[in-house]
């Protein structure tokens, strides 16, 4: 799509979507919290148990703008093992992330001059239907 007549590169389409997302998240009744963790040090969250569809809603706050990192991984509670990497960013911001596996989960978080907020949201699927691209 176009904005004023330009043409929209996949990383504004990426943040017009995700500025929808937060607008949407922030404006939706039933997306239900299930954890929220912060922090400003390394480590792994607690175990938290979640039905799909899930989002994670991040917030990477600092008192640098050049130094600050954040890079959160998902792990299977009962196995350990490695679900994937949902998140890596070098800039102060915040952010939403879908999922459409539940399961028991925690979160490996590895921040760097780092003030870090994860909130863990239940959505029904009619609200997943509105984030997921056509």
């Amino acid at each position: 799509g176009n904005i004023a007549g330009f043409p929209m590169t996949r990383t504004m389409r990426r943040l017009a979507a995700a500025a929808f997302l937060a607008l949407l998240v922030s404006s939706t009744q039933g997306a239900q919290l299930v954890r929220e963790f912060r922090g400003t040090n390394n480590g792994t969250t607690p175990t938290f148990t979640v039905e799909a569809p899930w989002i994670l809603d991040w917030r990477l706050d600092g008192d640098y703008d050049q130094l600050v990192a954040l890079e959160v991984t998902l792990v299977e509670a009962k196995t350990g093992r490695h679900v994937g990497q949902v998140l890596q960013t070098k800039r102060k911001g915040n952010g939403v992330r879908l999922f459409k596996q539940g399961g028991t989960y925690q979160l490996r978080v590895s921040g760097s001059l780092a003030r870090w907020t994860l909130k863990i949201q239940q959505l029904t699927p009619e609200e997943a239907e509105l984030y997921s691209p056509r």
